[in-house]
């Protein structure tokens, strides 16, 4: 590991949730490799630790800090740390995570709850402990991981489907909010072998999904010129974006009948030609005013 000297992220400070291996490992030895000082927290201040001195002996500033993101305290612990070593928080990376899976059907409401605790409420409190910063500073980078699993489903991952995809409709949300302070979010939907996908998938997939090739993809949702409220799709060094649409629709009018129409007219109304991407949620109910006031228009 070599860091750059003219580094696109010089000056910048980033934290990283379940970095102490895997998937968060990589993306705070590249983000540290792109210039930025990185606060690498783990659940464990050892794993934590060895990834902050990995960085540090590379010739990057790195600090550890241990806990789990749905300890608001230990997030708060950290946050004010950060502030006090370096007085600025620009890029937080919601990593951490975990696996229960089993079917619906045999999967417990405690496994439920405690995936989408960690997923979901962890990645929450961590934008919420730095969300006033990024304010006052008027600038801020923050990604949430998603999942194919959450935007597309997987058999036995109806908990982490859940709150992979809940993690979209909170990026969506949080984008419009913070665009005229700076606040860039996005999400990043990665393909990579870590100890959450052994199991999954196959041998030969695991070794061409290197997780380090996710890694680059924070560059374009973390710089300078980052989008917001984009969903980066990345795996095995293979770049893709994803949307949430909206179809054309048809018009099919009030009443009970309504019903029976949408039964009859159902490959139009799904018709995908013409789609959309909307840019904010009202965007739905615009177009659905704007129908049935066309509609009453031309009855008249």
């Amino acid at each position: 590991m070599s860091l750059e000297t003219a580094a696109p992220l010089n000056g910048r400070i980033a934290i990283v949730t379940g970095a102490g291996g895997g998937l968060g490992r990589c993306h705070a030895l590249f983000l540290a490799r792109q210039g930025a000082k990185i606060v690498v927290n783990d659940l464990g201040i050892e794993a934590a630790q060895a990834v902050a001195d990995e960085i540090v002996a590379a010739g990057g500033e790195a600090i550890a800090a241990a806990g789990s993101v749905t300890d608001e305290a230990a997030v708060a612990a950290m946050v004010a740390d950060t502030m006090a070593r370096w007085g600025r928080i620009d890029i937080l990376i919601n990593n951490a995570g975990i696996l229960r899976d089993k079917s619906f059907a045999k999967m417990s409401l405690d496994d439920f709850r405690l995936v989408v605790d960690v997923h979901l409420m962890g990645a929450a409190i961590c934008t919420k402990a730095v969300w006033e910063i990024m304010r006052a500073q008027n600038y801020g980078r923050i990604v949430m991981t998603t999942s194919s699993s959450g935007l597309y489903g997987n058999f036995g991952q109806a908990n982490y489907g859940a709150a992979k995809m809940a993690l979209v409709g909170l990026m969506q949300t949080l984008a419009i909010e913070g665009e005229k302070y700076g606040i860039r979010v996005n999400c990043l939907a990665p393909t990579a072998a870590t100890g959450m996908t052994e199991g999954v998938l196959s041998g030969a997939s695991l070794e061409l999904l290197d997780p380090s090739l996710v890694s680059p993809g924070l560059l374009a949702l973390t710089g300078e010129e980052a989008p917001t409220r984009a969903i980066l799709c990345a795996g095995a060094g293979h770049f893709a974006t994803a949307s949430v649409t909206l179809s054309n629709g048809v018009y099919l009018g009030a009443g009970d009948q309504a019903g029976a129409a949408l039964v009859a007219s159902w490959d139009s109304v799904s018709d995908r030609s013409g789609e959309i991407v909307p840019d904010y949620g009202f965007t739905q109910s615009e177009r659905e005013l704007a129908s049935a006031g066309a509609a009453v228009t031309a009855d008249a």
